[in-house]
């Protein structure tokens, strides 16, 4: 998403989706942009494996770049952070715009210091926040806040009796959807590079998305959602388990401990690929697999951003 939010990348990215170019000749068309930067950030995205160089036919010791496979699916995944943008509380942010390009990071800093995984828990105030977060400054997370509010990822509901609690938008939950997409590209492309899905990771998206479902209204169970993270020699299992009525989520606990009528589990990898409507996962079901199935389908067509209505049979 950092790669997608800066402007002149995003340029070089998309000035080869017509084919092969020179360094000279892609750069007349982004708009000349100084050369150092241009050696700079055609040199991070090679990195990236989102990009290739390679001669260029009929210019001898001459070199042309070209999209990859990952870096056209980059541009999948930028086709997904517009589209959540396009539904920003405060107006359509062109991806490739300063503004955009702030909006991912407040949501990219949001995300890194687990201020999303705790308010995707329950409301909560700074103060209970920063008890939660400790090793973020009262001010360093004030700002953060502040910032996330002002984008409209989240609002304050003052209460009367106790500090002001903060919730997440609708805006936010959604941007589960870009997060996902995004997850799948780095575990896909760049594994290496990119920090390995943890604990907090797994129960963020879980409860972000959990509550955007839509199921069929007879749907009645208790269903554990569970993503295998290696550490060390053994697994360990992070997840939510999820209680429906009536097609109802009437409650999303993070945890994997606890009685359920079915389960779901598979590695971040499986996971990734599943909620992307991606072929190749290798998750295992059990228990009420019906109940389990169903739960896992909305779950899909939620991070997938497919809002198709469930049928009621």
């Amino acid at each position: 998403m950092e790669l997608l939010a800066t402007p002149l990348k995003l340029q070089i990215l998309r000035g080869l989706e017509g084919g092969p170019k020179s360094l000279a000749d892609l750069r007349r068309e982004i708009g000349s942009p100084p050369q150092s930067t241009m050696r700079i950030y055609v040199s991070s995205l090679l990195e990236a494996k989102a990009l290739e160089r390679g001669p260029r036919a009929g210019f001898r010791g001459s070199v042309e770049y070209a999209l990859t496979g990952p870096g056209n699916d980059l541009l999948a995944v930028a086709a997904v952070l517009q589209r959540w943008l396009d539904g920003s509380p405060q107006g359509r942010i062109e991806l490739g715009t300063p503004e955009a390009r702030s909006a991912v990071r407040v949501l990219v800093e949001a995300w890194s210091a687990n201020i999303i995984r705790a308010l995707a828990a329950q409301p909560l105030s700074l103060t209970e926040l920063a008890r939660l977060i400790p090793r973020l400054s009262y001010p360093a997370l004030e700002r953060r806040l502040a910032s996330m509010r002002l984008l409209g990822l989240v609002v304050a509901h003052k209460e009367e009796g106790r500090a002001t609690p903060y919730t997440p938008t609708a805006w936010l939950r959604r941007a589960v959807v870009v997060l996902t997409s995004a997850g799948e590209w780095e575990r896909e492309c760049i594994p290496d590079a990119t920090p390995p899905i943890g604990r907090l990771d797994v129960e963020a998206a879980f409860l972000l998305a959990v509550s955007l479902m839509q199921l069929p209204p007879t749907l009645n169970g208790r269903v554990r959602l569970a993503v295998e993270i290696h550490r060390g020699a053994s697994p360990v299992f992070a997840g939510v388990l999820v209680c429906v009525e009536d097609g109802e989520v009437t409650s999303c606990s993070a945890g994997v401990d606890g009685e359920a009528a079915g389960w779901v589990s598979g590695t971040p990898r499986s996971w990734l690929r599943r909620l992307n409507r991606r072929d190749g996962d290798h998750l295992e079901m059990g228990g009420e697999s019906e109940v389990a199935k169903a739960v896992l389908d909305a779950l899909s067509r939620t991070a997938s951003g497919t809002r198709r209505v469930p049928p009621t049979s």
